[in-house]
């Protein structure tokens, strides 16, 4: 009885965020296919024909990886802090702390929105991807295992900074001053060899780096750092992000204050 009231529960709040971003697509799904275009054409075929090829691969084929995970992580991240603050603004969060729902349900619920939108951007931004590459799928497990577990663990860090926002500039500076370079500092555009020592170590303490280069293996078969060190990290942190967002939720960090 209690799983099947927690299920709807979930399927209840997975099913507002869906439509949320759904109903505005306009907004939230084909902005990121037309950056992503610019990219390729920028990056990908103007300065790309210029630089060459990187680690065997052409230069396009190199970053599209990166740029497709870049639109998997910024928008996982913006749907779940964007929406759960919202709910804290409204005041009608309150109604789903005091309901017989375990807080894991519905941080369940908001990441789970979260993963959709991150989703249905990447599979997007994956098809624009083929107009201007001609990649092939390495590995359809690890390219599915790499896409699920980065937008979960965006979507915990979109949660905990809703929980700590207090108005709406506060869900912007974190993916402006942070995600943002850890992103394009991350290995999108390069790789890790052309660096100096010094900035091999600093970008070895990036956690982005890691989600790219399991990502670049996925796809293209190449990566700059061992898969099951990618995965520890990836799965490390949602665990930690995950455990932290439960712990701000029962002690009403944020929200009863």
């Amino acid at each position: 009885m209690k799983l099947t009231r927690y299920y709807i529960a979930f399927k209840a709040i997975l099913t507002k965020e869906v439509l949320r971003f759904m109903r505005i697509w306009i907004q939230t799904v084909l902005p990121p296919a037309i950056t992503t275009a610019l990219y390729f054409i920028i990056f990908g075929k103007l300065i790309g024909e210029q630089i060459g090829e990187m680690d065997g691969y052409r230069y396009i084929d190199f970053i599209v990886p990166g740029l497709i995970l870049m639109s998997v992580i910024t928008n996982s991240y913006a749907n779940v802090v964007s929406s759960f603050y919202s709910s804290k603004f409204q005041r009608h969060v309150e109604e789903l702390l005091i309901s017989p729902v375990p807080n894991a349900v519905i941080l369940a619920g908001y990441v789970g929105g979260g993963v959709a939108r991150g989703m249905v951007v990447g599979i997007t931004v994956t098809i624009v991807s083929m107009f201007f590459s001609d990649w092939q799928i390495h590995s359809y497990l690890i390219t599915l295992l790499v896409f699920v577990l980065t937008s979960i663990l965006f979507a915990m860090a979109g949660f905990i900074n809703a929980i700590y926002a207090n108005s709406f500039d506060d869900i912007s500076i974190v993916p402006t001053f942070v995600l943002t370079p850890l992103t394009y500092l991350g290995g999108v555009f390069y790789s890790i060899s052309m660096l100096s020592e010094f900035w091999q170590n600093m970008t070895m303490i990036n956690p982005v780096f890691y989600m790219i280069n399991a990502f670049r293996y996925g796809l293209l078969g190449s990566s700059d750092i061992p898969l099951g060190m990618a995965f520890a990290i990836i799965i490390g942190f949602i665990l930690v992000l995950g455990a932290f967002s439960l712990w701000l939720l029962k002690k009403g960090v944020g929200i009863k204050n």
